[in-house]
């Protein structure tokens, strides 16, 4: 993919599609590294499954028979020299803690690091999709940390549907208000 962001919406929409509740969707970068985290409260998947994610050829979908994403992030992370991981604990086996996580760290200073791209755009894409589903986004940058938590947007607008047009053009304005004042911090 010729953006992170766009990995990173392909990961969520794969969480949702897995049942869960909350998708936590966590950045942590400084001037050499960044690391993706997604991880979630869905249905997980079992060992055999796990083994086989981040092969091209295999997919859980039934409208195609291959499934890029993993694969794909993998591929990015490993070629800057970094690293993707993948656990999960399946529903059947946990079923008071079942749930997936994705890592993949990046070097940023490689030539062929994948920019991050408009994430902002992403996180907004998922709420609209998904108004149902919470999602926690953090991503921590040097001296400053932007931040979104649908659990809390729910509590203030009581019923208010999140994917309305007036949130969601309000959150697309206060991540970019974060994300405007940190490079006005640097």
């Amino acid at each position: 993919m010729k953006e992170l962001s766009l990995n990173i919406l392909d990961i969520a929409e794969n969480s949702v599609k897995a049942g869960a509740s909350l998708t936590e969707i966590t950045i942590e970068e400084d001037e050499r590294f960044l690391t993706l985290i997604i991880k979630d409260d869905g249905c997980g998947m079992t060992e055999d499954i796990l083994k086989t994610v981040t092969d091209p050829f295999y997919t859980t979908r039934t409208t195609r028979k291959v499934g890029m994403g993993l694969p794909l992030l993998k591929m990015e992370a490993e070629i800057t020299g970094g690293s993707m991981e993948i656990t999960s604990k399946s529903e059947k086996e946990y079923p008071d803690s079942h749930g997936t996580q994705v890592t993949a760290r990046f070097c940023k200073t490689h030539i062929d690091f994948t920019p991050l791209g408009d994430v902002s755009a992403s996180i907004v894409t998922l709420i609209q999709g998904h108004p149902d589903t919470d999602f926690l986004f953090t991503h921590k940058l040097p001296g400053k940390t932007v931040s979104l938590d649908t659990r809390e947007l729910r509590q203030v607008l009581e019923g208010v549907p999140l994917n309305s047009y007036e949130i969601i053009k309000w959150i697309e304005s206060y991540l970019d208000e974060q994300y405007q004042n940190q490079e006005e911090s640097q």
